[in-house]
């Protein structure tokens, strides 16, 4: 988790130090070019203006002398607006007045002082007077009386855009430091939560308890992830809680069959000296406990599948599935299996389970209902509660069920007293409530008028109202 911390934090400075150059470079440049180019056009208005003068009117060089005061013509018509520095050259190029500095005065200056055209024009780009650097331009006055030289300083500028660029890299260097240290703090509040998500992951995954306490706070994505680990975690503490008891309850119920089973064995090393009754009874009652171990394990295992059956969900018609299983029943116990139909019937559902949960709802009422003359009726019906779901209930006419077991019925390896001679696990309603609650439903059982017993589930659309009781 410091590694995440510690990348978000880069992260952020990183984009904060891009976003931050690419600003102050744009600004400097920006500022920089128009600072120049200002000057720039700004001395080239000078020039061009001279030029126009000189060759409007005859001029001297003494009509561009700074040693007379008195004068306002030419001369400040080139400094006042520009603030450049002149230089008077005549004839030959020597100097008539000397500008503040002095220029220095080339050849191609000589010329221009010589030159017969007026507005002659000679440029340097970049001279160097007494530590400083100038833009220079001489024009001719024409006629060879002399030229005009014209000088603009620029390395103040140049000084001046030197410090804002030590400005910007300063401001550079200061944003980044502080995004750093935001980026850091921003980090380090956004991973907490998931530095406690994690610990906790981590004591689940060192100790292996699952009932440790995940830290939720908020409604943003960590939070939903703290929520969705949570009830993860309590869902596993339920399956390990399921799967405990299941092991324990089904060690338990197989003790007895494989005792029995023991007992019998023990039993075969004198077959021999047993009488023909006796020999038949201990065969009978070995194929009797070796069936009964069968069933229990085949319903152990499908009980032990429970909702984490991988078979796929499709439209099943539970009209047809319950016809199937009645077939099937009729033709096992010679009964006399009715079933009706009404509504719509069809549901996304695993066939298997649902078909497994109501064989063990007709196998249940064939089991106990053993006067073998009533009718066992199953009832699918559609359109539940208005919500599109099925109820499918098993009626017969046994014994019934006590008030006191109807709430125990589906709780797995319960048996009622009258009813533990009989054959069985105790697992079979265990399964109808796993096969129910995986399809949305609940299972149900309440007492039927003139004797017997209704016991089924719904699918789907259940609000409560499919499980209650009926007269």
């Amino acid at each position: 988790m410091s590694s995440l911390r510690a990348t978000f934090t880069l992260s952020f400075a990183a984009v904060a130090a891009a976003v931050t150059v690419l600003v102050g470079f744009l600004s400097y440049d920006a500022a920089a070019r128009l600072v120049r180019v200002d000057q720039q056009t700004v001395f080239a208005g000078v020039v061009q203006d001279l030029q126009v003068e000189v060759r409007e009117q005859v001029l001297e060089p003494g009509d561009f002398a700074q040693s007379d005061p008195g004068h306002a013509g030419a001369l400040d018509k080139i400094v006042r607006p520009s603030r450049t520095d002149v230089q008077v050259l005549g004839p030959g190029g020597a100097v008539v007045d000397r500008g503040h500095p002095a220029l220095p005065v080339a050849a191609v200056d000589r010329q221009a002082a010589d030159a017969s055209a007026a507005g002659t024009l000679a440029e340097h780009k970049e001279v160097e007077v007494g530590g400083n650097w100038y833009r220079v331009a001489t024009v001719a006055l024409g006629g060879g009386r002399g030229a005009v030289q014209v000088a603009q300083e620029f390395s103040d500028t140049e000084d001046l855009l030197n410090e804002l660029q030590q400005r910007t890299v300063l401001l550079v260097a200061a944003v980044v430091i502080a995004s750093g240290l935001f980026g850091w703090w921003l980090a380090r509040r956004i991973t907490r939560r998931l530095v406690r998500l994690a610990g906790a992951a981590e004591d689940v995954a060192r100790t292996g308890r699952l009932g440790i306490q995940v830290p939720v706070a908020g409604y943003d994505e960590v939070a939903r992830l703290g929520r969705s680990f949570d009830r993860m975690l309590g869902r596993l503490a339920q399956s390990e809680e399921d799967q405990r008891r299941l092991v324990q309850d089904a060690g338990h119920e197989l003790r007895t069959p494989l005792t029995s089973l023991r007992t019998n064995i023990s039993m075969l090393r004198r077959i021999d000296e047993l009488p023909p009754a006796a020999r038949e009874e201990l065969v009978a009652d070995l194929a009797l406990e070796s069936r009964e171990l069968t069933d229990l394990v085949n319903e152990l295992v499908a009980l032990a599948a429970g909702r984490s059956d991988t078979e796929p969900v499709r439209r099943v018609d539970l009209g047809e599935l319950a016809e199937d299983v009645a077939v099937v029943a009729r033709r096992r116990s010679g009964r006399d299996i009715v079933v009706r139909v009404s509504g719509d019937v069809e549901v996304d559902g695993r066939p298997t389970a649902l078909q497994r949960a109501v064989s063990n709802l007709v196998e249940n009422a064939v089991k106990f209902d053993r006067g073998g003359e009533a009718v066992i009726e199953v009832v699918v019906a559609g359109g539940l509660a208005g919500a599109g779901g099925v109820r499918v209930e098993v009626l017969d006419r046994g014994p019934g069920i006590g008030e006191g077991d109807l709430e125990r019925v589906f709780d797995r390896f319960y048996r009622a007293a009258d009813a533990r001679s009989l054959p069985g696990s105790g697992l079979g309603l265990s399964i109808v409530r796993e096969v129910a609650a995986g399809h949305g439903g609940v299972p149900f059982a309440y007492r039927r008028d003139g004797g017997g017993v209704v016991i089924g589930f719904t699918v789907g659309g259940e609000d409560g109202e499919g499980a209650g009781g009926g007269g």
